[in-house]
């Protein structure tokens, strides 16, 4: 049975992290966690959108603390920067929501440090502020009977992903929709092994991933008009798909559900994977889905794991078992 909403538990005292929150799936989800209590830090690259957004929250959630900071994650130095900022207010994370994304852009760019852009911003780095922040994580797994949980956003787009390991970066041929299933299917990998090094470790973090199922955001049309001054007819049509077909597209109140589920349902488990429940997992209510055949590559997703650390210059501490 099909299942429109999402109840969120009660989230006071608790501080949640969501990156890409100034608008689309970022701002509904932080907007579900601000009504359900919780303390919010918003990375934005845009502070006059990341105030516009405060605004749209605590008209929801009059009583909300939110905060932005600034945030590049087409920037390992804008990444650490955050993770100082964060860790020298010491205080605990108990939500991570790695959201923020860029979907095939027309041409290839790059990050500041030369990174293809999808797989710099998407997967590298999330992957060092999660590395960065970690000591918060765990600060927040130490208290009795709670545990910090990590979310990252992939996409549908994973199912199909492959990684180009002699070209990562698309210096060669580039093409866009690859360039972002590799992205996407190294950031589900990289969720579903930071859970098993964490069972391994015993660091109590929950690391799980979700998928917003077809959703129209920001995401999709600002990819397809990177670089362009008019609005493409694909992103016309996009726009006006969820009234058109209903049960193929959505809109982000309704995308942003899994993500919210994976994150704080006490049922929501680590190293499992979060979709709508609908036709083809394109819409509907959360629910857990089977993990793509892609994400089942232990070698892979340690491969991936250890260039993500030669790349960004971040690690997280070995996970030996826990005694």
């Amino acid at each position: 049975m099909t299942r429109t909403t999402y109840e969120i538990p009660d989230q006071a005292g608790k501080l949640a992290v969501v990156t890409g929150a100034s608008d689309g799936l970022g701002l509904q989800i932080a907007t579900r966690l601000a009504s359900a209590g919780a303390d919010l830090v918003l990375p934005v690259r845009n502070p006059g959108k990341g105030a516009a957004a405060v605004e749209r929250i605590r008209a929801a959630a009059p009583r909300a603390r939110v905060t932005t900071t600034d945030l590049d994650l087409a920037s390992l130095a804008s990444v650490r920067a955050l993770g100082d900022r964060l860790l020298a207010d010491a205080r605990p994370v108990d939500i991570l929501i790695n959201n923020a994304a860029v979907m095939t852009p027309p041409t290839r760019h790059e990050t500041q440090d030369g990174f293809e852009l999808q797989l710099g911003t998407n997967f590298l780095g999330h992957f060092a502020l999660t590395a960065h922040i970690f000591p918060l994580l765990r600060a927040a797994s130490a208290r009795p009977d709670a545990s910090a949980r990590v979310t990252s956003m992939s996409a549908l787009a994973a199912r199909s992903g492959s990684f180009r390991w002699d070209d990562l970066q698309y210096q060669g041929k580039y093409e866009a929709m690859k360039a972002y299933g590799q992205s996407k299917l190294a950031q589900m990998l990289f969720a579903l092994e930071l859970d098993r090094r964490s069972r391994t470790a015993g660091w109590g973090i929950v690391s799980n991933t979700a998928h917003p199922g077809l959703t129209v955001t920001n995401l999709q049309t600002s990819g397809w008009n990177m670089g362009s001054d008019k609005i493409s007819m694909r992103t016309k049509s996009f726009r006006l798909a969820p009234k058109l077909v209903p049960f193929l597209v959505q809109w982000p109140e309704s995308g942003a559900l899994p993500a919210l589920y994976a994150a704080t349902s006490p049922d929501a488990r680590g190293g499992a994977f979060y979709g709508p429940d609908g036709f083809a997992h394109l819409t509907g209510g959360p629910a857990e889905q089977k993990l793509y055949r892609t994400a089942e590559d232990l070698d892979a997703a340690n491969r991936i794991w250890a260039e993500a650390e030669r790349l960004t210059g971040t690690s997280f501490p070995a996970a030996s078992p826990a005694h």
